[in-house]
């Protein structure tokens, strides 16, 4: 009974870590999001963060992602990932494993670091540290992509 109610309680710790970045449009399964993107003719953003301990991608957060012009750009063109790479909080094992052959794979070499996929997981774009100028300097950005 000891072990299920531990369980349990991991369970919803786990969860509740991962409920904000869900609520805002933030997903962290790559493999999902790239479907996702082809079903919906959508591109796939791929945010490689430091999300609790790298100042210029918490910073990026505040000042691009938690605004509401970048959310309503984001709900209908992009499929978010957020490839975390945190230092106080834990992943799951999956999520964990995932993010470090994504690290690998787009050759992640700084945080922040993002990344804009065509639905394949091809590269389109990317920019390694800070984009300056919020929401605007982030759908310019994207814009110019080819």
């Amino acid at each position: 009974m000891k072990t299920l109610r531990a369980s349990l309680l991991l369970l919803v710790a786990f969860t509740l870590t991962l409920l904000p970045a869900l609520a805002n449009g933030w997903g962290d399964n790559y493999k999902d999001a790239l479907a996702t993107a082809a079903k919906e003719n959508k591109k796939v953003l791929l945010d490689f963060t430091g999300s609790d301990w790298c100042g210029w991608c918490i910073r990026l957060k505040k000042e691009t992602f938690d605004q509401p012009q970048f959310k309503e750009f984001a709900d209908k063109n992009l499929i978010l990932v957020e490839v975390d790479f945190p230092q106080g909080k834990s992943l799951a094992p999956e999520v964990k494993k995932q993010n470090d052959s994504l690290q690998e794979k787009y050759h992640i070499e700084g945080f922040p670091t993002l990344v804009l996929l065509d639905p394949q997981g091809k590269i389109i774009k990317q920019n390694s540290g800070y984009l300056p100028g919020g929401p605007k300097g982030f759908i310019d950005w994207v814009s110019t992509a080819k």
